[in-house]
């Protein structure tokens, strides 16, 4: 692997040398395909909704409809996102002989997975995971609204086909655990991994923030690729001010 001369040779090393890595993502990774991230103060989600009104179970439970409504139209902009350059480099790296890269992501969208990744966990779920609220059960995805169209103020959620209880997104909400499964990759990918590249993460959203720190209490490098500053920088080896889209290219090329 033949890394631009201008990144410190410290870090060409490690990423030449790295066999078991780990990618931990939030959501600057899909910033750039289009994707709003959550706490930006101007065009962040949770600058324009209250979470607690659209992203806590306590809502669903109360009045389902809007929520409902503002899942499919996130759903519909996602299906419409394109993978960048970094999901590519991320999934070629995947594919690279005599190395094991595992992607942790705090995303909801399947971008890493429409670029060709495949060892993937989903700490936050999946907007596309559509299930039953009550039994369960998996739920076919819905037709999705137009972005041609003002997103609906509230919808009604479809009926389960086999309980008849409400379909849901198959996301975590507010008040909810994390996906155990998910959570024990992860965790296992940052006890076993020698290299740590974080990408687009606040890192202030816990338990996922607490993972990369699994990595470094080991002495393994991180990597952080942020246009900003962020909770885990004090952890970081190297950061690297950029995006997602022109970091990680530079440094798998």
């Amino acid at each position: 692997m033949t890394l631009p001369d201008d990144l410190p040779a410290d870090l060409q090393t490690a990423v030449r040398d790295a066999r078991r890595v780990e990618v931990f993502t939030g959501a600057g990774m899909s910033a750039d395909s289009g994707l709003d991230t959550f706490r930006d103060a101007t065009t962040g989600l949770w600058s324009r909704v209250d979470p607690q009104a659209l992203a806590s179970v306590d809502a669903w439970s109360r009045d389902p409809g809007p929520m409902w409504a503002w899942y499919l139209w996130r759903a519909a902009k996602a299906r419409a996102a394109v993978p960048h350059a970094g999901h590519r480099a991320v999934a070629a790296w995947q594919d690279a002989p005599g190395v094991s890269v595992h992607v942790t992501t705090q995303n909801i969208d399947d971008l890493h997975e429409q670029a060709g990744s495949s060892d993937v966990s989903h700490l936050h779920g999946s907007l596309f995971a559509f299930r039953c609220a009550v039994c369960g059960a998996p739920a076919d995805e819905p037709d999705l609204p137009s972005l041609d169209d003002a997103p609906a103020d509230r919808l009604p959620p479809p009926a389960c086909r086999d309980c008849g209880g409400l379909v849901r997104p198959g996301v975590v909400w507010f008040g909810e655990s994390l996906p155990q499964a998910e959570f024990a990759a992860a965790e296992e990918s940052m006890r076993t991994c020698d290299l740590v590249v974080v990408v687009g993460t606040s890192g202030v959203v816990y338990p996922a923030a607490g993972l990369p720190r699994i990595a470094a209490s080991r002495g393994v490098p991180v990597v952080e690729v942020s246009p900003d500053d962020t909770d885990l920088t004090p952890l970081a080896t190297w950061s690297l001010r950029t995006t997602a889209a022109v970091g990680l290219p530079q440094l798998l090329s």
